[in-house]
């Protein structure tokens, strides 16, 4: 057991993943949730989801579906949460409005937070000021001098901010089990920072640092696990957490993401949403295993993980300090692996919604064992299933090609035209009864040689470019087996017309 072990076995491991519903679910976010996920799994605990909405302008129901379903196709499920409940909801922080007005309550009444009136612009200015004086921009409000009374008199007429009275050259340190330990100064967190804005005339919005703090503890929050952009945040929550004499969670600050060239990973290195990779093919399986690997490494040269097998494996010990680089190919070889562990009919099944989604096949009206056969073709080539169509497609299609597809080599049309009579002479004597993989090959073999010097593929290449229309695909006789008689003959005519 790990030194984490023996420290967290004697309480219970509470975690959350508290996103903001102002986007989609990013990659970098469905590690954060795993991380917490594997770490509560480890130790017996529990794993929460809440919805941190108090942004009401960019917060949407549409980003939380969004968040909420790709969470459970990845199968990082919530013990509590919403759609779950618990004892310690609501999970929303909308639906938990008056809660933080008790705590603010709490701080205006103790002197450790005011009431600002400064406008925008009059902060914008002050700011401008101070970095044109080569200054670190803070703002020491004046008007953390006002009484409490007077304050709420020019509430009634001016919109406020409440903001926290930081005490100047206070220390603050915490032991991450990342990083170690992390100090700063309160000298360089800007000031006496901001924790609710005005709503409305005498209601006050909770800001992200001072809500956080009120739900971790509340919640019953142990660790917080998160990404390192969080780091500057911490601080400012640990001085919160102090006035409003709350126990501080132990917190672990995860690597970022990165792309091919070092940089923060973004849209511009391609997909970044957890739903692009499923519209894309990825399994969810596949997708877990290598956000895994994304900044945590097992200490050992095994890469496949399943979620139980990770929940078991998981040490934040072995979670490392710098970015973590996101690599394609390593995602496409670990999706594939799985993709080649399906059994054919989970594959199919899996298959058919990109199938109908490039309209191959109707939803309502298939033959999901044809579609077994045809997948089962692909599968050790396969990738991910965003490909089935542009790999398979030709199998429930007529395919569109040029003729200079079915040329081999050094064929010209009229070499090209003599084989497919040889091909369909063959095929057309062929009874239906004997119509099977084995039975194609020994008979189109056997025309093959005698081919010119004896070149099997100036018989087969142009036959398997007729049936598929791709430069690439399986063999002639797998294809012929699956299309059957009747359509093999009508797609050899289609390429000798086109020869015409």
């Amino acid at each position: 057991m790990s030194i984490f072990g023996k420290l967290f076995k004697k309480e219970q491991i509470r975690t959350r993943f508290a996103p903001s519903p102002t986007g989609v679910l990013h990659i970098g976010s469905a590690r954060t949730t795993l991380f917490n996920f594997l770490f509560a799994k480890k130790f017996g605990g529990k794993f929460i989801l809440r919805i941190e909405d108090t942004d009401l302008e960019r917060s949407s129901p549409e980003f939380e579906k969004d968040i909420v379903e790709g969470l459970q196709w990845l199968g990082l499920v919530w013990d509590e949460g919403p759609g779950v409940g618990g004892p310690h909801g609501p999970y929303r922080q909308s639906e938990r409005l008056d809660t933080y007005a008790g705590y603010l309550e709490k701080l205006l009444d103790s002197g450790d937070a005011f009431y600002c009136f400064h406008s925008k612009e009059f902060l914008e200015k002050e700011y401008q000021e101070q970095l044109a004086k080569k200054k670190n921009p803070a703002h020491i409000c004046e008007f953390r001098k006002f009484l409490r009374q007077d304050a709420e008199k020019r509430l009634q007429k001016e919109p406020a901010i409440i903001r926290l009275k930081v005490l100047a050259g206070v220390d603050i340190c915490f032991s991450d089990l990342i990083r170690g330990e992390i100090c700063f100064n309160s000298n360089t967190l800007g000031g006496d920072f901001s924790l609710a804005k005005a709503s409305r005339p005498g209601e006050f919005l909770p800001l992200y640092n001072f809500a956080v703090v009120v739900d971790d503890l509340l919640m019953k929050i142990t660790h917080v696990i998160r990404g390192e952009d969080h780091i500057s945040n911490t601080p400012k929550q640990i001085l919160i957490s102090r006035v409003l004499d709350f126990s501080l969670p132990q917190y672990a600050h995860l690597p970022l993401i990165l792309g091919p060239d070092k940089s923060k990973l973004s849209k511009r290195h391609g997909a970044v949403s957890v739903g692009d990779y499923r519209d894309m093919g990825y399994l969810p399986e596949a997708l877990v295993n290598f956000t895994s690997l994304l900044g945590w490494n097992p200490g050992t040269d095994k890469e496949i993980f399943s979620l139980e097998e990770l929940a078991g494996e998981f040490d934040m010990a072995k979670v490392q300090k710098g970015g973590a680089v996101f690599n394609i190919d390593k995602l496409d070889w670990l999706n594939g692996h799985y993709l080649r562990q399906l059994e054919p009919a989970e594959l199919a099944r899996r298959a058919v919604p990109y199938l109908a989604k490039q309209n191959f096949i109707n939803l309502g009206n298939y033959d999901s064992e044809y579609i077994k056969k045809v997948i089962t073709l692909e599968q050790p080539r396969l990738k991910k299933l965003g490909e089935v169509g542009d790999r398979v497609g030709f199998f429930f299609k007529k395919p569109q090609y040029e003729s200079e597809l079915l040329v081999w080599r050094d064929m010209l049309f009229r070499d090209v035209m003599a084989s497919f009579e040889t091909s369909r002479e063959a095929l057309e004597a062929m009874p239906e009864e004997n119509w099977t993989r084995e039975n194609l090959e020994k008979v189109l073999l056997e025309k093959a040689k005698e081919a010119k010097k004896g070149d099997k593929g100036r018989l087969l290449w142009p036959l398997r470019a007729a049936l598929s229309g791709l430069e690439a695909s399986p063999g002639p006789f797998d294809i012929l087996d699956i299309l059957g008689k009747q359509e093999s003959i009508a797609r050899i005519d289609i390429a000798i017309k086109k020869l015409k």
